[in-house]
């Protein structure tokens, strides 16, 4: 037993050198002690919560840099690593407002910015709660711009973190990035973060308005947020701030400016319910066309091969339909002998000749036709939504080409089926196919901004 707590004290004595080798940024010294223990990196990694020489880093110059990555190279996880603070050398670096030592680690690991320390803070929640670090603020959501879905143990973002610290600079940095971005994520993120509720149930927008706080509101009003949300007291921004009034003895300007605001962006129940369905719709299709976007290259290709074969078969199909076509033309009011005349009477003898055009289907006088017709042009037209959507960005010659093939496809319908098949079905199919057309190519270029229509409704 004494053996073992005098070694104990010894490894104490070791990691309290080694640390203060790292405050040294001398790399001889460091191995001077491996050389004493050579597990003594691993004595520390097996600590739940130890300053490890990174944490003594963190917080010194550039010059020590060299001595963090030679540690790196040996033992990677000291990078994530609390100490008995609950912070990690990037915790660390920020706090002790080290932007040099925050770049290097990032460049180790853009992950970082997700390390949770004490309460669940992670960097980008430190670098919120300050104007301090309002460029560090902007790498870490281009190094990882999921980090802005992290949340304390409290459930707040960082965006509610910036509200409570009235750190207004580096909230418009936070709500800006969530506009301007341009990944796939950018329209879920921007519903999600923006209305995203706290323990209490509180939005960014209680947070604002309790905190008084206008020009905070002015921007997430902008920004679409639902005014209407409600906290677990059942209240919105807008009880809040009539319960601060209460409080007040007179109301101040910046609670009369609230309230102003809150009122032109009060929405009435009909456009709250256009408003959900048409988010809701505009989600559903930005999922399904990451869906497409992410698929691999061989289930691209596997899917391009089946889309081009239905249509290929589809259109063959149209153009030698069951039955086949006239081969010359009849007119019930020539003189043409009974025998070349089509027999289509065989059912009611005493029915008329019809006049038949050569190159028309035979068959469009049979129900069972139609069926064949109808199911033929949906998989046609399903096949080519298909192709639109699975080829690239770009490719406007082929896009053209497709284009191009759906006309040829309405004319051939037009023409085999010309009793049947009106100026005005050829209408409504082309619309059909330039619609499709256009929204393939929406789907993949943009991102629809259906909050700008909401807004305009709000204001009127």
């Amino acid at each position: 037993m004494e053996d073992e707590r005098v070694e104990k004290l010894n490894q104490a004595a070791r990691i309290e050198r080694l640390n203060q080798a790292a405050l040294g940024g001398d790399i001889n010294d460091f191995y001077n002690l491996i050389k004493e223990d050579v597990n003594l990196l691993e004595h520390i990694d097996e600590l739940p919560f130890v300053e490890t020489p990174l944490h003594k880093v963190a917080s010194a110059t550039e010059a020590h840099i060299p001595f963090a990555r030679e540690m790196l190279r040996l033992k990677p996880s000291f990078v994530r690593k609390l100490n008995p603070d609950g912070l990690s050398p990037i915790h660390v670096a920020l706090l002790n407002r080290k932007p040099h030592v925050v770049r290097w680690l990032l460049k180790v690991d853009g992950d970082l910015v997700r390390v949770k320390g004490r309460g669940g803070v992670t960097p980008l929640h430190d670098a919120a709660a300050t104007e301090d670090h309002l460029d560090l603020l902007v790498e870490f959501l281009k190094v990882c711009p999921d980090s802005i879905e992290d949340v304390t143990i409290r459930n707040e973002t960082a965006l509610h973190v910036a509200v409570k610290c009235k750190m207004l600079e580096a909230f418009k940095h936070l709500v800006e990035w969530l506009r301007q971005n341009k990944s796939k994520k950018t329209m879920l993120w921007k519903r999600k973060i923006l209305n995203w509720k706290d323990e209490e149930g509180n939005t960014v927008l209680h947070v604002a308005v309790s905190t008084n706080q206008p020009q905070a509101v002015r921007l997430l009003r902008d920004s679409g947020v639902d005014i209407n949300a409600k906290n677990l007291m059942d209240d919105t921004a807008g009880d809040i701030l009539v319960k601060r009034q209460g409080e007040e003895v007179e109301y101040s300007r910046s609670s009369m400016e609230i309230s102003e605001m809150l009122q032109r962006a009060e929405v009435t129940k009909c456009a709250r319910s256009l408003r959900s369905i048409v988010l809701s719709l505009e989600e559903r299709r930005l999922l399904q066309v990451d869906k497409w976007a992410q698929i691999s290259d061989d289930r691209r290709n596997v899917v391009l091969v089946v889309a081009t074969l239905l249509m290929t078969v589809t259109y063959q199909g149209l153009l030698s339909p069951p039955g086949g076509l006239w081969q010359d033309d009849y007119n019930p009011g020539s003189n043409m002998p009974n025998a070349t005349k089509p027999d289509y009477r065989s059912l009611n003898e005493t029915a008329p000749y019809l006049q038949n055009i050569a190159g028309t289907a035979i068959g469009v006088r049979n129900e069972f036709f139609w069926l064949f017709l109808i199911t033929n042009t949906l998989t046609f037209l399903l096949s080519y939504t298909i192709v639109l959507l699975i080829i690239p960005s770009g490719y406007v010659i082929l896009r053209a080409a497709l284009g191009s093939l759906s006309l040829c496809y309405i004319t051939s319908l037009a023409v085999i089926f010309p009793i049947y098949f009106t100026y005005t079905s050829s209408l409504v199919l082309g619309i059909m196919f330039s619609v499709i057309y256009a929204l393939s190519i929406a789907a993949i270029r943009s991102r629809l901004h259906v909050f700008v229509l909401i807004r305009s409704w709000k204001k009127n």
